[in-house]
């Protein structure tokens, strides 16, 4: 059974923090890597915090001083600029190039099968998260489990076609 297509998936590649000066510049945070990366990735998608959206295009971004400076069609002063304090910048996966070689996008891996090396379900994943050491997989069925995301030791595969990660992990850890 192959995994849900991901690629469909919208992706939080951003936030915007309000005004930068009086012109209706806005203070971007990008969580791409490299930072610059954002600017690749457009029409972007604005959600608020109360889930409304509305797409923007022909965004132009610079380094300032401690961070990304947007500049956004439509956003003419200050007043408009801190209107969109907390607003999240969303491109659909499909936007991003493919990832290199033995490298994964972990919206990729969220719904992909679990199982042990000796075919134990350990359920999907649910989740990646990272500890600054390596990222952690969590795998939920009929319980959770975090697998650290380390290639070949605990992570022997990942089959997109089957929809399966395999690990080498054991069913009472």
């Amino acid at each position: 059974m192959n995994a849900p297509d991901s690629r469909q998936r919208m992706l939080t590649v951003g936030r915007l923090h309000g005004a930068f000066g009086v012109r209706g510049e806005v203070k971007l945070e990008s969580f791409t890597d490299p930072l610059r990366a954002i600017a690749k990735y457009q029409p972007w998608t604005l959600r608020d915090a109360r889930g409304n959206e509305r797409a923007c295009e022909d965004v132009r971004v610079r380094e300032g001083g401690k961070g990304l400076i947007a500049t956004m069609p439509g956003i003419e002063d200050k007043d408009a600029a801190d209107a969109l304090r907390g607003v999240d910048v969303l491109v659909p996966r499909s936007a991003l190039p493919p990832p290199a070689a033995g490298e994964y996008y972990w919206v990729d891996l969220e719904g992909l099968r679990v199982v042990n090396v000796e075919g134990a379900d350990f359920g999907t994943v649910s989740h990646l998260f990272s500890t600054g050491a390596n990222d952690v997989l969590v795998a939920q069925g009929e319980r959770e489990r975090m697998i650290p995301f380390v290639q070949p030791d605990y992570i022997r595969s990942v089959d997109f076609d089957t929809g399966i990660v395999t690990v080498d992990w054991d069913a009472d850890f």
